[in-house]
């Protein structure tokens, strides 16, 4: 099976939640956060850095909930930016 090629939004929220993982991680390792993820560090590694921008659903709520944020707050903060017309 040939996997569709990513939009230029779908890697830019990619990015962002990766972004938004890092900074909920603070100063915890990334194999603290994994391990209670119950996810790879190579995984989350890949989440944060954009080498993963479509992780599962699933990986995404354990980290979540590793992290304490909800998946409401991931979804409002990962949705696509739109800019207002001028």
């Amino acid at each position: 099976m040939v996997r569709t090629p990513l939009t230029p939004e779908e890697r830019e929220r990619g990015e962002r939640l990766g972004r938004l993982l890092r900074e909920a991680r603070g100063g915890r390792s990334m194999t603290d956060v994994a391990a209670s993820a119950g996810v790879s560090a190579e995984t989350l590694r890949k989440i944060e850095t954009g080498r993963a921008p479509t992780p599962a659903f699933f990986t995404v709520a354990a980290l979540a909930d590793a992290l304490g944020l909800s998946l409401d707050e991931l979804h409002s903060r990962c949705a696509p930016v739109v800019e207002a017309a001028a």
